[in-house]
């Protein structure tokens, strides 16, 4: 003796509905079709006075290194260099070269008062955000804000926002004066 089971309209439509709507949320969430997906952005090296005959990667008189890091991997992987600049003008700029990383669904920049290998666990108290990653690949600029102490903060991070996961994070060593 078989139990028999009995599907109606009734039932199989509101399921189907169900069905379809999670997996539009689940597409939402997760945005597989970044994982194919690149978006290469060149900016030229940030200077408050371009000389008119400098080529665009020497920085301008009075503009300076201030630290650089080279990014390790963590939930992708994530090649480049970070580096800190101090622009004549008083601004300062987080600046990523030859950068290469996944896209992802809500990906940021971050100042992190945490080391390179500790931003697996988190940003930490006191992260900055510099605004959303550009493109995954390429040479690219974020202002800093004005009156932010770069002493406090050891790295840049390339963090998914949505998941709460670094892509990669580089720690920003200070240049010797």
């Amino acid at each position: 003796m078989g139990m028999k089971i009995s599907l109606t309209r009734r039932t199989v439509i509101p399921a189907l509905v169900v069905l379809a709507l999670l997996a539009a949320f689940a597409l939402y969430l997760f945005q597989p079709w970044r994982a194919f997906t690149t978006t290469t952005v060149n900016e030229s090296l940030p200077s408050a006075k371009p000389a008119a005959s400098a080529p665009a990667a020497k920085m301008g008189t009075g503009d300076k290194e201030l630290a650089r890091g080279r990014f390790v991997s963590h939930e992708h992987d994530t090649s480049g260099t970070a580096r800190t600049l101090g622009l004549a003008d008083g601004s300062r700029v987080l600046r990523l070269e030859d950068l290469k990383t996944s896209e992802g669904p809500d990906v940021r920049v971050y100042l992190s008062t945490r080391s390179a290998a500790e931003v697996g666990k988190g940003l930490g108290d006191g992260a900055v955000e510099l605004g959303k990653l550009k493109g995954n690949e390429g040479n690219q600029n974020y202002a800093v804000a004005p009156g932010t102490d770069l002493s406090r903060f050891h790295s840049a991070v390339v963090w998914c926002k949505r998941f709460s996961v670094a892509f990669g994070a580089a720690d920003l060593a200070a240049m010797a004066r």
